[in-house]
């Protein structure tokens, strides 16, 4: 089949045609940004913490006042919670995941460098963080007993200080040392707090953030100090439970730590489990990811709308051409296709007007909203989407030209 009379019949209703390129090309740079939104909330809400989620339980805890002894009452905290029944650990921390808030610092590869490499969140870990928490290890190993330090001390002392080892995540090492293989980054050391050196002495799997600071690609930015937290005003103790004893070791848990104090406080809305901590964590980029989706379906379906709008008021127009050709030995199949044609040819410039304006678009979220740059295979997939929408938007009323009959089409003129 010829194009020229496709483009002939165009020219000549440039008005209406130039309306659905409009559309469909404003459809296309929605969609594909929108789809691009909708694919990094999803890898977010689907991400790997790297730790025992299902097992682990949080108690946040306030103080009515200052605690003189803090050490010896974290230590007293955390013998009567690994002696509950059914609880495999416990450990005290100094940030959660799945919180909005974190402990982060930068991290420089020589004490000279003045701009940190990256901004990296930091856990202070006791004997039982990587066992409470379910941690991997991947490569290297974990603390020895003489490498932990207390930060009540370090944090009171007036010397230079520094943290001698530290465990970090996979994708940690790969941005702090690009190129370096995982097992090779052990041993490497970088600055972080103070000016003395932190060599890696193990490399975890996984250990997300706590917050989404710092985006996507930051989001295992993670390490770990061989430093041991305490309660004082406020702190966070993490409770692993054995499977489908969760429920009964945080009630066990909260009655055991009031019993060691009435001055705390047991902050209940934040004493829960991780999973639950996580549900409400991703809640925000759930609800967006069903909004983007719910506005790409809306944009669709419009412009479906328009296509079948078009191509319905096209074939009533045309009914007396339709004839001609049909008396002239034209057959169902070929009015079939010249509608499909018209309709590729239609959408194909919307699209490519499409693609400019979803990199634009692109452009300017990046600018506004931090978000990362529109990868390359959004565009086709947008594009596939938009053709095949238009293609089954025309069948109807293509199907329905088609059975034009030639001795009507012919009486109606």
């Amino acid at each position: 089949m010829e194009i020229r009379p496709i483009l002939s019949t165009l020219a000549r209703h440039k008005t209406a045609a130039a309306l659905i390129v409009v559309e469909i090309a404003l459809t296309c740079a929605i969609i594909c940004n929108s789809l691009f939104m909708i694919g990094d909330r999803v890898s977010q809400i689907n991400e790997p913490s790297g730790i025992a989620e299902s097992e682990l339980l949080r108690i946040q805890l306030a103080s009515s006042g200052s605690d003189d002894n803090a050490t010896a009452r974290t230590r007293t905290d955390l013998a009567a919670l690994r002696a509950i029944p059914g609880v495999k650990d416990a450990t005290v921390v100094n940030q959660v995941p799945f919180v909005n808030a974190s402990w982060n610092s930068g991290v420089r590869l020589t004490a000279e460098q003045r701009q940190s490499s990256l901004v990296a969140t930091t856990y202070m870990a006791d004997e039982h963080f990587l066992s409470t928490f379910g941690s991997r290890l991947i490569a290297g190993r974990g603390f020895n007993s003489d490498e932990f330090l207390d930060f009540e001390t370090i944090d009171k002392s007036a010397e230079p200080f520094g943290i001698p080892v530290a465990i970090i995540t996979r994708r940690m090492a790969a941005r702090l040392y690009p190129g370096v293989p995982v097992a090779q980054a052990v041993g490497k050391v970088f600055y972080s707090w103070g000016d003395k050196p932190t060599r890696v002495i193990g490399i975890l799997d996984h250990l997300v953030q706590p917050s989404l600071q710092g985006g996507p690609s930051a989001r295992e930015d993670t390490m770990v100090f061989p430093l041991r937290a305490h309660y004082n005003l406020g702190g966070n103790y993490v409770v692993r439970a054995s499977a489908g004893r969760r429920d009964e070791v945080l009630k066990a848990a909260v009655a055991a730590l009031r019993a060691n104090g009435n001055d705390r406080i047991i902050i209940d809305e934040n004493t829960k489990s991780f999973e639950a901590l996580r549900n409400e964590f991703y809640q925000a980029p759930r609800s967006m990811a069903w909004l983007l989706g719910a506005v790409c379906v809306g944009l669709l379906l419009i412009t479906a709308l328009g296509i079948v709008g078009l191509a319905s008021f096209w074939v009533q127009q045309r009914t007396k051409q339709i004839g001609i050709r049909r008396a002239l030995g034209a057959t169902r199949g070929q009015i079939l296709r010249y509608f499909q044609i018209e309709n590729f040819l239609i959408a194909s410039i919307g699209i490519v007007l499409g693609m400019l304006l979803a990199f634009g678009l692109n452009q300017l979220l990046m600018s506004k909203y931090e978000l990362p740059r529109l990868p390359l295979p959004y565009l086709p997939a947008g594009a596939v989407t938009l053709w095949l929408l238009g293609q089954l938007a025309v069948l109807g009323p293509a199907r329905r030209a088609a059975s034009v009959s030639p001795a009507i089409a012919t009486r109606s003129a």
